[in-house]
């Protein structure tokens, strides 16, 4: 089986209890299944999709989904052991403790107790294969719960990131105001402030504004 994008326009019913659903959040979610079973990359693919998440690629062996992880980053990750190339538990254990993504493993049931307590502590989901729907769908559901969480942690910081930066900018053009202007700190700041009302703009933009006005 070659690799393949899956276009989720085959939503299925959610079944039983539904996952927590912030459909914004969780569409955004990207899933990579690793599996050479065309009836198991039916089933995850069915049940993905119930968890209103479309964005799923699929690849057949290891070796694609290494070549595939250093191009690209996947939230939630699939992978069906036994793989054509080799047995999968490694690469499982490597991604879940390298990365942000969450992994599920599915094993041969007679290795799922052993394989099971060697890939927990690094927070690998694993479940046994024949792989049983509900099952599933408990080990989908936290990884998408965590997966959301981890994303909102992300976006927290990044809001975090951008504001310690407007902050710096605004604080720069401060300073060339009470040098340049002769204002105090207080009146600096109530310039940028009016200038942001009276333009209708962020007053980050004013203050790079003045940072460009004074650079010469």
């Amino acid at each position: 089986m070659g690799s393949s994008q899956m276009s989720g326009s085959q939503v299925s019913r959610a079944r039983g209890s539904k996952l927590t659903r912030n459909d914004t959040m969780q569409q955004s979610i990207a899933a990579l299944i690793v599996t050479n079973s065309e009836k198991n990359t039916a089933l995850f693919s069915e049940c993905l999709n119930s968890a209103s998440i479309f964005q799923i690629t699929v690849l057949a062996s290891a070796g694609e989904a290494r070549r595939t992880l250093l191009d690209k980053d996947f939230d939630i990750i699939i992978i069906d052991a036994p793989l054509a190339d080799e047995p999968g538990e490694s690469m499982a254990r490597y991604i879940a403790e390298k990365g942000f993504s969450q992994v599920i493993l599915a094993v041969n049931s007679g290795n799922f107790d052993e394989i099971s307590a060697v890939c927990r502590e690094d927070g690998v989901l694993v479940i046994s294969k024949p792989v049983d729907r509900n099952f599933f769908w408990a080990a989908l559901s936290l990884a998408v719960s965590v997966s959301c969480k981890l994303k909102r942690m992300q976006e927290e910081n990044a809001m975090l990131k951008q504001k310690i930066e407007d902050i710096r900018i605004i604080d720069r053009a401060k300073c060339m105001l009470i040098s340049y202007l002769k204002l105090t700190e207080q009146e600096s700041h109530r310039f940028i402030e009016k200038q942001a009302m009276d333009l209708r703009s962020t007053k980050r933009a004013i203050a790079e504004g003045i940072l460009k006005t004074y650079a010469n």
